[in-house]
């Protein structure tokens, strides 16, 4: 729930990986996250739904373009380098495939 809210930073080539129990339309905002972060929305097959750069602290929602299992945030300007896009493939490692509870 708290995600990378109240960091001042991420270190280069780590982000957070959400995983969910199901496949649904998701969104997320940034409250109380002080770093700009792009976010990558994966579909269960591991497919990218949809890509986007949030800003620090928007309550606005950042919604994925379709249904999502994962979402995986990096900082801003990862997606543009490492050339993602929607219909890209990712390998979720299985370890990260499954909720954990």
């Amino acid at each position: 729930t708290k995600g990378l809210m109240q960091r001042d930073m991420l270190a280069e080539g780590t982000g957070m990986i959400f995983v969910f129990p199901d496949e649904a339309m998701r969104g997320f905002w940034m409250k109380n996250t002080r770093i700009p972060l792009d976010i990558i929305f994966v579909n269960s097959g591991g497919t990218v739904v949809s890509t986007a750069t949030m800003v620090p602290y928007s309550l606005k929602s950042t919604p994925s373009a379709g249904p999502a299992k994962y979402a995986i945030e990096l900082n801003a300007g990862e997606v543009a380098k490492n050339g993602v896009k929607a219909g890209d493939r990712l390998e979720i490692p299985a370890e990260a495939r499954e909720t954990k509870e």
